[in-house]
């Protein structure tokens, strides 16, 4: 069912690039921007026509218009079951907490006497949110794109997910959480066709500074072709999942998180690095009879035994942490005696989850934190969405005349040193009189 790698043998001065023996699953989005490039040509040249024949094409859906009517949103919201809406209200409180703990006061700083420049933070003016189908409707992701933008204070906040053959309206649910949180800017647009519609503009929706949201494979290399035309957050992969486990840690835990990850689909990586030979044989036992039980067995069996899947065994948990730092994994579990300071040791992931109390499935709906994270190695460089992926900051500069002439002939120094002597006298003619 899954696979092993053991590297209790492998070199442990240093030497050894653990991310040459985990690979990750095939994600070619160099591939798929030849395939989408003509789809996004097309919406810019045609807007609303193109977007409208697209959604034809790849959704079986015939639209007149993609906006999602204020109806459609209200109705959404009172048809939506009592038990869901609590959990997203709780979702939401928790979200926006830990969001508004983000924010931070400008930055004044007196470099010298009269000489000030102030970091200010300042929010994008609109932005576009994707929300994805797929094989199921991510209801949560509305919420872990939107309440961060509204925290951040972005003025104007557009959401766009695939609409149903059913109803030519994204899933019901998606449109409740957006009545929910206030959105009332819908479109029933999906895929690369929806991300174009938000670079160019395209019938009742404006152009935005902003693309937020994660997708599949088109949707990412639209994302990438685009990034220079439109801000972007990040280029999210297949899901991942990567547990850090002693022998002091629950089998049946580890099994289910594991699982957890291979739920959303053959491409998903579940990764267990343990230095327990019995606890890996725990879990594969566990896993036998968990993934016989769920719903969706079959794509969770997909991704267990897929390439991008395994479980690695380790020398102790200090050749542990050097692969799970490697790895670079969208979600960390750390399942150890003293997990907390194990955890404090983790520098590259997308979210931690420390112990055995916080399993990753928290993460997706209701920990406080956001879902919106870097896959395929990225979170060695980048990290997940939150407020701060909103907003922008601005080097405000305030000299007085005294202050300037305190450092006129260093400009002048400098400017001649670069050949760029209009650079001197934008200072210089200031005080030539």
């Amino acid at each position: 069912m899954i696979r092993r790698i053991d590297l209790r043998d492998a070199a442990t001065d240093g030497s050894l690039d653990y991310r040459t023996v985990i690979p990750r699953a095939e994600f070619d989005v160099e591939k798929a921007t030849h395939v989408v490039a003509p789809i996004l040509q097309d919406v810019r040249t045609r807007g609303l026509e193109a977007v409208l024949e697209l959604t034809a094409r790849f959704d079986g859906v015939e639209l007149e218009d993609v906006a999602v009517p204020a109806s459609a949103l209200s109705e959404a919201l009172a048809d939506l079951d009592p038990a869901l809406r609590a959990a997203l209200e709780e979702s939401v409180r928790r979200l926006r907490k830990a969001s508004e703990a983000e924010l931070e006061d400008d930055v004044v700083v007196e470099v010298a006497e009269g000489a000030r420049v102030t970091h200010r933070l300042v929010p994008v003016d609109r932005a576009g949110l994707y929300v994805p189908g797929g094989t199921a409707p991510l209801i949560s992701t509305v919420l872990m794109n939107v309440v961060p933008a509204q925290v951040a204070g972005v003025p104007s906040i557009a959401v766009s997910a695939p609409p149903t053959r059913e109803t030519g309206l994204p899933d019901a649910s998606i449109l409740a959480a957006c009545a929910l949180l206030g959105v009332s800017e819908v479109y029933a647009v999906g895929g690369a066709q929806a991300i174009a519609m938000f670079a160019y503009g395209a019938g009742p929706c404006r152009r935005v500074d902003l693309v937020t949201g994660p997708g599949n494979l088109y949707v990412i290399a639209a994302k990438r072709l685009l990034r220079g035309v439109v801000g972007i957050d990040s280029e999210a992969g297949p899901s991942e999942i990567a547990v850090l486990a002693d022998d002091a840690a629950d089998a049946a835990f580890v099994a289910a998180d594991l699982l957890t990850e291979a739920e959303h689909g053959g491409t998903s990586a579940a990764l267990l690095v343990t230095d327990s030979e019995t606890l890996a044989d725990d879990v594969v036992a566990e896993l036998g009879k968990q993934v016989a039980a769920t719903r969706h067995s079959e794509r969770v069996a997909a991704s267990l035994a897929g390439e991008q899947s395994a479980i690695i065994l380790v020398n102790d948990l200090d050749q542990g942490l050097e692969v799970i730092n490697a790895y670079a994994s969208e979600h960390t579990e750390i399942q150890t005696r003293d997990a907390a300071a194990i955890a404090a040791r983790v520098r590259n992931s997308g979210a931690v989850f420390v112990g055995s109390w916080s399993p990753v499935a928290l993460g997706d709906y209701c920990a406080g934190s956001n879902h919106v994270l870097p896959t395929a190695g990225c979170a060695c460089h980048s990290s997940g969405l939150g407020v701060h992926s909103f907003l922008k900051r601005l080097h405000q500069v305030e000299y007085t005349r005294e202050a300037l002439a305190e450092v006129a002939d260093h400009v002048a120094a400098m400017s001649g040193a670069e050949d760029l002597p209009g650079h001197g006298a934008g200072v210089g003619v200031r005080f030539a009189r």
